[in-house]
């Protein structure tokens, strides 16, 4: 008897395994690829996603001084509302109660790309104590024990609700042991805003809010508020409170924690006995509130919106949001957006023409259409201070051309303190002509620190030309022209818009007109101005608010809510063309041994750009232009590396690598600072600090219009005049460009609300006279004074015409009239599909801010003489913005090697995986034959 065991039965090998097997092999080739194809080639912006900066350490100094900066702009930012019986400042060392649920969910910035990390900033609590106050620790353990995360809604994260605890929620205990603690209370009002939806018109709890961004209707139920009113009113449960407070003690100051500007006439109430406005805080603007109440710092910031009791007595107000067309439908077929359920085109019509904010109340009030007192709480270019200043008018001259103006600032009072000189126009109107405003804006400037008793001369300049009206009528110039009409213009010295101090006049013997026909282009422009814009001031809009029939041209209702498109806005969204204009000469591609450094400080148009533009093969351009997402891209033929940039209005922001740098405060709160030598300032350190992290440009600054408060955008722009908003941002521009980083100036143009701003491209219909002297000014003042080397084109359309693929905005006005050099980039589009990149391209739009290829010319550019052409257009006009900045500087790493490591531990890993089992499964299929044979 053998005792051999059997042999083991070896089981046929299954082809399953074998198949899966043989996929993660092409899996291993795949990576392979990957990281030796694609990673060199988009290495820019892998960097974009991977690369936070240097360590911390490395950027602490440039951050610190940030902080320094943010604290100083609020410092001046600050604006004092009221101050009855010389309540503020208040005690030094004394003792705060600190109410209100905005005193533990404090605004430090917007949401969206303006957004930023605040969980380390200053907050309310810490400032007043930084400044020498006792804060009430009990009631700011109330706060925190209510607290409730905003859970915000899509990409933007906007969450209106009002979290306000009841009234009933404040225990008797509490109250008391309160008004023992002290008999100051400080009630912080806070209204948040931003990105991707405007804010909410009613607050009706049981109803649904839509925020329709990308294309995407999200749905969004607003806690804590009163139906029938709007996000900008005091709600019944903070008005409780309030009401509270004014009957338990005995100084109660507000802090308007909002760049919106709200109805704030419960100011007014007996028992308020002061009010700050203090906008977005920033990292460390918390510590100005609180050296502000201490009175260590005298405010000095002033109003760049008009506050009215009511919001709806604006013409703007009544058209304003979400209208739809009823015949046309958008379909987004990003391969990244798409997906979402078709959605209406939609528009918007700017009936009110030029008369925005204050030009609309002073120039109705004027002509008796409304009472201004009892319509306007807080006028443009308001605010108190602890001193007393005296101004007047010291000199005036005007030479034909120049208006001087120079102003003596005397501080009578007992502190020292800034103070800001305004000085405004009135130029003759005849009922039926061009359009004026009663009073405009035409210089302003402030004072350094002057002590009591002191003086101080400001000497303000401006020209005739800046005093004329665009006429889009033909009124007196056919085919539209700027008109400064003969007769007599009031300068007048204001403390605010409404408020004269003094006045000299001038007068003008005969009308100039600025056209080729009469006197020529205005000496800003390289030609003379005319109208471009027929198709959105003669568009589906034809009938704007008049001074001369304020009865019949006032809207008496909100719009209704939708309407049929006309044929020219059906042509235009179903338009395939490319834009292109057929030429047979195509590019030449010669070797001339120019690098992007023989380019720096060179002339646009000088000869040597062309030899360097030889040098780039038709691939290198496609891959600069439509990989403008976040980074500009390398272009090895002429040695030109690739370099970061970043969402910048308040602060570094770079939300591909989830990196955010200093918060600063919201640009509006520079903009009350009405100090444009604090915005250069505040430039060149946010720049500094962009340097340090290897970033070459900012999207930044943001200089739409405050059109309307519910803009939920509001607080990211300046003001809701075009000069003052043109003059903060060119002194901003200036100060962040002095250190190589460029700025892209946005959004250009008349992207003044976030309802449907991306949902098709929102057909704005605009008339040219307001696009001019308002909407499109701050981008003209920030390119001829400002210099700027960037802009960034709009997701809305200009009438049927989106921004981006406009080529009388983009050209004509941007760079022939205005005479423009630099770089047009799109705002992104990774997510939509609306906007053609070939007719862009054509236009003027040369960087496509989109992701690897995503959003690509098609081959009527990349094939075509015409279309290699406008390639080559772009690429000189980024080369440009790139040969004069820092790129080359700080341009980006290499790709970490981590990242190698870990594709080729992969790569090992599973070639390992596939080797063990491919040479297992030979020797059990060797085995299984062999055992088979024996058997048989």
């Amino acid at each position: 008897m053998s005792n051999t065991a059997p042999a083991k039965q070896v089981r046929k090998p299954k082809k399953l395994p074998f198949v899966i097997m043989c996929i993660l092999s092409a899996i291993v080739a795949v990576l392979n690829v990957l990281l030796c194809v694609l990673v060199p080639k988009y290495y820019t912006t892998i960097n974009s996603f991977l690369y936070k900066g240097p360590d911390a350490d490395k950027v602490a100094a440039f951050r610190q001084a940030s902080a320094d900066m943010t604290q100083k702009v609020e410092s001046e930012g600050i604006v004092m509302l009221e101050n009855k019986n010389q309540t503020l400042p208040l005690a030094s060392g004394s003792k705060i109660n600190l109410f209100g649920y905005g005193s533990r969910d404090t605004v430090y910035g917007g949401s969206g790309s303006g957004s930023g990390d605040s969980s380390n900033n200053i907050t309310l609590e810490q400032g007043l104590t930084n400044a020498g106050f006792s804060v009430n620790p009990e009631l700011v353990s109330f706060y925190n024990d209510h607290f409730v995360e905003r859970t915000g809604v899509g990409f933007t994260g906007n969450n209106f609700d009002i979290n306000e605890p009841a009234v009933n929620e404040y225990s008797d205990e509490m109250i008391a042991n309160a008004k023992a603690y002290s008999d100051v209370a400080v009630f912080v009002v806070s209204r948040l805003g931003g990105e991707g939806a405007d804010l909410p018109m009613d607050m009706d709890p049981n109803a649904t809010t839509h925020i329709v961004s990308s294309g995407k209707d999200i749905e969004q139920v607003v806690k804590g508020g009163d139906a029938g009113k709007h996000y900008l009113e005091l709600q019944s449960v903070e008005q409780q409170v309030l009401d509270m407070l004014k009957e338990n003690f005995g100084t109660v100051v507000v802090l308007v924690n909002s760049t919106n500007a709200m109805e704030l006439g419960f100011l007014e109430d007996e028992g308020v006995d002061a009010a700050l406005w203090i906008g977005c805080l920033g990292s460390t603007g918390a510590n100005a509130v609180g050296e502000v109440l201490s009175g260590a710092v005298n405010p000095s910031g002033r109003t760049t919106d008009t506050f009215a009791y009511a919001v709806e007595s604006a013409p703007s107000y009544y058209s304003i949001g979400a209208y739809n067309y009823t015949n046309c439908e958008w379909v987004n077929t990003s391969p990244i957006g798409g997906g979402a359920a078709p959605d209406f085109y939609h528009y918007v019509d700017y009936i009110e023409g030029i008369y925005v904010g204050y030009r609309y109340y002073e120039t109705a009030a004027e002509d008796g259409f409304i009472d201004y007192d009892a319509t306007v709480q807080y006028p443009f270019g308001y605010g108190l201070s602890y001193t007393d200043f005296e101004e007047r008018i010291s000199d005036f001259s005007f030479d034909g051309n120049n208006v001087t103006m120079t102003v003596n600032v005397k501080n009578n009072g007992s502190v020292a303190g800034k103070d800001v000189v305004e000085v405004y126009y009135s130029a003759p109107y005849t009922e039926g002509g061009i359009e004026k405003s009663s009073v405009v804006l035409g210089a302003f400037g402030k004072t350094g620190m002057i002590e009591p008793g002191q003086n101080e001369s400001v000497t303000l300049t401006f020209t005739a030309e800046d005093m004329a009206s665009y006429d889009y009528t033909g009124v007196k110039a056919k085919g539209g022209a700027y008109v400064l009409e003969a007769g007599e213009y009031t300068i007048s010295l204001r403390s605010d818009s409404h408020t004269v101090i003094d006045s000299r006049t001038l007068t003008i013997d005969k009308d100039r007109i600025y056209n080729d026909s009469n006197d020529g282009a205005r000496s800003t422009d390289d030609v003379a101005a005319t109208n471009q814009f027929d198709y959105a001031s003669f568009g589906e809009c034809t009938s704007y608010v008049s001074r001369a029939d304020w009865e019949g041209t006032f809207p008496k209702e909100r719009a209704a809510a939708s309407r049929e498109a006309g044929a020219a806005a059906l042509d235009a969204i179903n338009n395939k063309s490319n834009g292109l204009v057929d030429t047979a000469e195509d590019i030449a591609v010669v070797n001339h041994d120019l690098k992007i450094e023989d380019m720096k400080g060179l002339a646009y148009d000088d000869p040597k750009w062309n030899d360097f533009l030889e040098q780039i093969p038709v691939s290198e351009m496609v891959n600069l232009v439509s990989n403008g997402g976040w980074a500009t891209q390398e272009v090895p033929s002429v040695g030109k590396l690739g370099y970061t940039e970043v969402d910048g209005p308040n602060g570094i922001n770079n939300i591909m690598a989830g990196s955010t740098g200093n918060q600063f405060c919201a640009q509006s709160v520079l903009a009350c600072s009405w100090n444009t030598e604090l915005a250069y300032d505040m430039g060149e350190t946010f720049a500094q600090e962009a340097v340090a992290i290897k970033i070459a440009a900012l999207y930044a600054p943001a200089m739409n219009i405050h059109r309307s408060p519910f803009s939920g955008r509001n607080y990211e722009y300046y003001s809701e005049d075009g000069l003052h908003s043109g003059k903060m941002a060119a002194a901003e521009t200036q100060g962040i460009q002095s250190q190589g980083v460029t700025t892209y100036c946005k959004h250009f143009a008349v992207n003044d609300q976030e309802s449907n701003r991306d949902s098709g491209g929102l057909l704005t219909w605009v008339n040219e006279q307001a696009m001019r002297e308002i909407y499109i000014k701050p981008f003209e003042i920030a390119v001829k004074e400002g210099g700027t080397r960037g802009i960034m084109s709009s997701f809305n359309r200009i009438g049927e015409i989106c921004a981006a693929e406009n080529a009388d905005l983009l050209t004509t006005v941007l760079r022939n009239e205005w005479g423009f050099r630099g770089t047009v980039i799109t705002d992104c589009i990774l997510q939509l599909s609306y906007i053609n990149i070939d007719r862009a391209i054509a236009a003027g739009n040369d960087l496509i801010l989109s992701l690897m290829n995503m959003q690509a010319p098609s081959e009527a550019v990349t094939n075509s003489p015409a279309g290699h052409q406008v390639l080559r257009t772009a690429t000189h006009n980024i080369l440009y913005t790139s040969a004069n900045s820092i790129g080359q500087e700080v341009s980006a790493i290499p790709v970490p090697y981590w990242l190698y490591i870990t594709v080729a531990v992969v790569d090992a890993g599973l070639i390992a995986l596939c080797v063990f089992y491919f040479v297992r499964r030979r020797k059990n299929v060797k085995r299984w034959k062999e055992q088979n044979s024996v058997q048989a």
